[in-house]
């Protein structure tokens, strides 16, 4: 019983870490998107740098963030623990990512 127990509290948590990543990606573009229209910053991104401004740069940050975390579901099912704690890391990068930003927005708009 305990092992089943350990099963799905393993699929609660990579499913929390996998929302949360596309929840703060998606969130990363939108207010990248308004800091540039604000000239407040510039994309870091080079790939992206030319997207930007258009509706093609949240398209590709959306898919790409749905994209990432089935990726990381399928990680999961091979190497649980690799995904979880990579899930982490990147919950956690982009989690600075998007606090960094609304600084610079609060900052910005004073």
């Amino acid at each position: 019983m305990k092992t089943i127990k350990s099963y799905f509290y393993g699929i609660y948590k990579i499913r929390n870490l996998l929302v949360a990543l596309v929840i703060l990606v998606i969130s990363d573009g939108f207010i990248t998107q308004s800091l540039i229209r604000c000239g407040l910053a510039r994309e870091g991104n080079p790939l992206l740098v030319p997207l930007v401004g258009t509706g093609n740069f949240l398209v590709i940050k959306i898919v790409g963030a749905l994209l990432s975390a089935l990726i990381m579901w399928d990680i999961y099912k091979h190497w649980p623990k690799l995904a979880l704690r990579s899930s982490s890391c990147l919950v956690g990068a982009y989690a600075v990512i998007v606090l960094w930003n609304l600084s610079i927005f609060l900052i910005g708009s004073v």
